[in-house]
């Protein structure tokens, strides 16, 4: 005897509503022990691993990669034995009534994705807010007379790309859970040619000459005309529409253009940036500090700090320092903007900006204040290394107040850096170069960095923030080679 249960997307921290999947570890037909890892899921914040809550044969997946859903959703089905224990976020398929298990037989795709197994007891699409699944199947082929309600299902990126090319939704195929159209589905109706009705183009393409509608099409390309793609889901359309652009050094001959699929971790990312320079007035100034002793402290404790602490002793470590130090003198650098009152936070959080191949994460140094240098330095090698390897989870990226980005760790001497909403201010650290200096009417060779700072003009004005960088410029000139780390 078996039984069939829902996984479903959990609650993985209380202001998280959707998660978007990222990608299958598994298929239908595997075995997946209690707790294995069926998936990577990507929210606001984090990307993270999801383990099966129950032990059994994956049956089948209820959400392809790439879409996203409520908290709460089931995302696929786990055949496991009758008397198996469950740990929570499993619940039986069967509990979403007879209605919705025909509905969730008829959404069945050819693709695999969710197939129509038809047993009793079969998922429920309903369960957690998500639309139960219409009864008759849906179509594989285009057609105008698509219900009026399935625009309503279109997501702002499928939208704008289809407003980008002129073409009509109607007429494209869905191949996501119950006939759903996704950006793949577009990209993928513009790359076979497909016609698209005058009407529904932008002025800008119908008022474009015909002869290239009118050329041969040329055959496609092989893999060496396509050039080095990237790892992180780089494709090249085989007819792309538009005229030829060079991308990244590489001209396509015959071809206009190259298609990145936007990951999720970028879309959110877009979406952040996008929310920041937009709801918060951003303003910016600078300060330059004179970091010579700091670097002969560093130089003299290096050595003995990584055989004794085995991580590394960086000048971030000494920043974030300088920074909290900084922060408890001026509070108010320290809050968030809620519209007709400012909120301070107690707690110094620190955020860390880190960069990977594709994506930049903040995990958050927690009460930095109350850690030493040591302390500091190690959790940003932890917080370094998980972010690097994909191994954050979802606590140690939320609650940061304030953030510091190391670009100078790759080269830049001046940034102008966006802010992470709500926080009320993000500073950079730049490189340190050696210039001459004029001290004491003489010219010396000095050791120098630059800190840049944004700062939201609806809470800070530039007397305080010009303030609190000379405080931070006062504790990064006051370490020497005397100062004792511990």
């Amino acid at each position: 005897m078996t039984k069939e249960l829902e996984i479903i997307v959990p609650q993985l921290a209380e202001s998280l509503v959707s998660a978007t999947i990222g990608k299958w570890l598994k298929q239908p037909g595997d075995y997946v022990e209690e707790y294995e890892v069926l998936c990577e899921i990507f929210t606001d914040k984090v990307n993270a691993e999801l383990p099966s809550t129950a032990e059994g044969v994956l049956k089948r997946i209820l959400v392809r990669e790439g879409e996203n859903v409520p908290v709460g959703t089931p995302i696929c089905i786990i055949e496991a034995p009758a008397g198996a224990a469950t740990a929570g976020g499993a619940g039986n398929a069967s509990d979403g009534g007879s209605q919705a298990a025909a509905g969730a037989q008829s959404a069945a795709h050819a693709s695999g994705v969710s197939s129509a197994a038809g047993a009793p007891g079969s998922a429920s699409l309903a369960a957690g807010g998500v639309a139960a699944a219409h009864a008759a199947p849906v179509s594989t082929t285009p057609s105008s007379s698509r219900e009026p309600g399935m625009r309503g299902r279109y997501s702002p990126a499928v939208q704008t790309l289809a407003a980008e090319h002129g073409v009509d939704l109607r007429l494209v195929s869905g191949t996501g859970l119950d006939g759903r159209i996704s950006r793949k589905d577009v990209l993928a109706y513009i790359a076979e040619g497909k016609p698209t009705p005058p009407a529904q183009a932008p002025a800008a393409y119908a008022a474009a000459p015909t002869a290239q509608a009118a050329a041969a099409p040329s055959a496609p390309l092989t893999q060496s005309e396509r050039g080095p793609l990237r790892t992180t889901g780089i494709h090249l359309s085989q007819n792309p529409p538009l005229p030829d652009i060079e991308v990244e050094g590489q001209q396509i001959a015959g071809r206009s253009e190259y298609f990145i699929d936007v990951t999720p971790i970028r879309n959110t990312i877009a979406r952040n940036m996008r929310q920041s320079v937009t709801e918060i007035p951003h303003a910016w100034t600078m300060i330059e500090v004179d970091v010579t002793n700091l670097v002969q402290l560093r130089n003299k404790w290096k050595d003995e700090f990584k055989r004794k602490e085995g991580v590394n002793l960086t000048y971030l470590a000494f920043l974030i320092k300088a920074v909290v130090s900084a922060i408890k003198d001026y509070p108010i650098m320290n809050s968030v903007w809620a519209v007709d009152k400012i909120i301070v936070k107690r707690d110094i959080n620190i955020s860390l900006a880190v960069g990977t191949e594709d994506s930049v994460l903040t995990p958050v140094i927690q009460k930095a204040d109350q850690k030493n240098i040591p302390g500091i330095a190690r959790e940003i090698e932890e917080l370094s290394t998980k972010t690097r390897a994909g191994k954050l989870k979802l606590d140690e990226l939320l609650g940061g107040t304030f953030t510091i980005n190391n670009t100078g760790s790759f080269g830049s001497i001046l940034s102008y850096p966006i802010i992470n909403y709500p926080q009320a201010a993000i500073l950079t650290f730049e490189s340190i170069v050696k210039k001459p200096v004029v001290i004491n009417d003489m010219i010396a060779v000095r050791s120098m960095a630059n800190l840049c700072l944004s700062l939201d003009h609806r809470i800070l004005d530039g007397v305080i923030c010009g303030r609190f960088l000379q405080r931070v410029k006062e504790n990064l000139e006051g370490y020497n080679a005397e100062t004792n780390l511990y």
